[in-house]
């Protein structure tokens, strides 16, 4: 996923930058869980190795999450499309959680070309399902 991010950014796509996840975790010891928009938010020390920590820590119980859904069998033999579904419906939770509570609004709406962004962060999710998909194959 973060190579991905990778490319995505050398082709001049916009994708999340992790120091904003920080921020806004780094307010939610102030009570502060939504913000009209993180950008303008108050800076938070450690914001950007906060959201990177953050961010690995999601995937982390995502990739649990994944086990606990398709059983132990599936990591002897992985197949694909578990793992793609999988990484497809945990878009969700930006979609639902995070791009509203970072002030993007529902789905990336306040956003300006949201479809673009909703795109970018279904493919970003799929990505996410094959690297568990491969994840798995190696330790098959």
């Amino acid at each position: 996923m973060d190579l991905w991010s990778l490319l995505l950014r050398s082709l001049g796509m916009r994708t999340l930058d992790y120091a904003m996840l920080g921020r806004w975790c780094g307010h939610w010891a102030k009570g502060v869980w939504f913000h009209s928009s993180i950008q303008n938010a108050s800076a938070v020390r450690g914001e950007k190795l906060c959201g990177w920590l953050l961010h690995y820590l999601a995937g982390i119980a995502l990739a649990l999450a994944l086990a606990g859904l398709v059983g132990p069998q599936w990591f002897r033999d992985p197949t694909l499309l578990p793992a793609l579904c999988w990484g497809a419906a945990t878009v969700l939770l930006p979609w639902l959680v995070l791009q509203p509570a970072l002030g993007a609004g529902l789905a990336a709406a306040r956003t300006p070309r949201p479809w673009t962004s909703r795109a970018i962060s279904l493919a970003t999710h799929i990505v996410f399902g094959f690297g568990l998909f491969i994840g798995a194959k190696v330790i098959a």
